[in-house]
């Protein structure tokens, strides 16, 4: 079992690392489920002013992965996220390499979908990228993307956890203004949206600062190789250098590529669908569906396993009832009467043989041994020679008495004879005489000392 974070997470597997903290598989026991909580150290205060802030957004969208819940314990503290397994933009390039146009205007059209939702709240994400592009493991269904990871996003008008000079993101993604220092701003966003549709289109991560060079130099460039015109017409409109020259928002950048995709080939009939699948893998042992498993017991060598599987409470269950023994009566005294022992079975007499003659007397109740001695002869090898005389009357005891009654005061057991206490001698005349006279000689010392005073 995993380690149980705040009373509530169990943190199962590590799925995967952000920028700011590792992203584990984890069982919410609160709300029965698994989600993907991501564990941040408290190493110094800016990063847990981001945290803060990254578990502050709530956007609730189809195509926005979100904080959903946060909790804290001891010097780490973690928010929780829905568990998507399909993985990464990155996984899906690694699988397949250069994506079909039509595949990726889907991708393009959700991710701007959830783009124009982020900055409806005011908020710039800021490190847009296809390792923080996560996908439903649809398999080969219409994909289902999400945006995540909103560690260093801002509200626009918010202050800024670093200096002017200081560039935070993912080299390789920056838009042009963001290298100047330039206050972060919706363009941006859409510019890194570009990158990753070059990235899906080739196959490979496209170099932004050539890019920009080329557009500054020459001017929108020639579609390159396998990129259709309507498609790369929308893409470059989000690669421009200048912000002002850029598709302002995302939902206008939508709009231009619905158009474009109208204008596209239709796929071949040889064409192999993309297929997405789960990246995160099974559950460790353990773990099921509906969560966390009651561990089996080890069986133990010798023991059939019926018997080992069957707990005692089954065992009573299945097996016959037995009455429930009832508690002892309490005297009045507040002790309990001790039960009757138990009955002892009673063995036939031995048949007398015709031969040993019996005394007339033997007929009394008296108990005599020499009269139940067994006569030697005619005696069976392995039977006892001797058997333990008991009077009929003694094999039932009386209700309610706590020994077994006897008919003739010669049969009862003998009591012991009560011990005469012992009288414990004193101290010899020759200790006693001396200690008593130095007695009197300090009483009468103190008589005279009272006197004088």
């Amino acid at each position: 079992m995993g380690e149980i974070f705040a009373g509530r997470y169990e943190l199962i597997d590590p799925i995967g690392r952000g920028g700011v903290g590792a992203v584990w598989r984890s069982w919410d026991h609160r709300r029965r489920r698994y989600v993907a909580a991501k564990v941040l150290q408290q190493s110094d205060a800016h990063t847990l002013l981001r945290f803060v802030r990254e578990q502050a957004l709530r956007i609730d969208h189809p195509h926005v992965l979100a904080p959903a819940s946060w909790a804290a314990d001891d010097d780490k503290v973690l928010f929780t996220m829905e568990l998507v397994s399909g993985g990464s933009l990155a996984h899906v390039i690694g699988d397949y390499g250069p994506l079909p146009a039509r595949f990726v205007c889907t991708l393009l059209d959700q991710l701007l979908s959830g783009l124009a939702a982020v900055h409806a709240e005011g908020v710039v994400h800021r490190d847009i990228k296809p390792a923080n592009i996560l996908l439903e493991a649809t398999g080969t269904g219409r994909p289902h993307l999400r945006l995540s990871d909103f560690g260093i996003s801002m509200r626009k008008g918010e202050p800024r956890l670093t200096e002017t000079n200081y560039v935070v993101g993912t080299p390789g993604y920056f838009a042009p203004e963001q290298m100047t220092g330039a206050e972060p701003d919706f363009p941006a966003d859409l510019f890194a949206v570009g990158l990753v549709a070059l990235y899906l289109l080739q196959g490979q991560k496209p170099d932004s600062q050539a890019l920009v060079e080329h557009f500054a130099t020459y001017g929108t460039p020639g579609a390159p190789q396998g990129i259709e015109e309507p498609l790369w017409q929308v893409i470059a409109g989000m690669l421009q250098p200048d912000p002002q020259a850029r598709f302002r928002t995302a939902t206008g950048a939508r709009k231009a590529l619905t158009a474009a995709v109208e204008m596209l080939a239709e796929p071949g009939p040889g064409d192999d669908p993309v297929e997405v699948f789960d990246q995160i893998g099974p559950l460790p042992e353990g773990f099921g569906t509906a969560g966390p498993e009651t561990p089996q017991a080890t069986p133990t060598p010798g023991i059939p396993n019926h018997v080992q599987t069957q707990s005692p409470q089954a065992h009573v269950q299945n097996g016959p009832q037995a009455p429930a023994p009832q508690a002892p009566p309490m005297s009045e005294t507040g002790s309990f009467h001790l039960a009757p022992p138990p009955r002892q079975p009673s063995t036939p007499p031995t048949p007398t043989p015709t031969s040993t003659s019996v005394p007339a007397h033997a007929s009394a109740p008296r108990f005599d041994a020499a009269q139940h001695q067994a006569p030697t002869s005619g005696v069976q090898y392995g039977q006892p020679l001797t058997r333990p005389y008991t009077a009929p009357e003694a094999l039932a005891p009386q209700a309610g008495a706590y020994a077994p009654a006897y008919n003739n005061a010669a049969h009862a057991p003998a009591q012991a004879p009560a011990r005469a206490p012992r009288k414990r001698p004193g101290p010899p005349p020759k200790v006693t005489v001396p200690v008593l006279l130095l007695a009197l000689v300090c009483f009468a010392v103190g008589i005279w000392a009272l006197t004088q005073s």
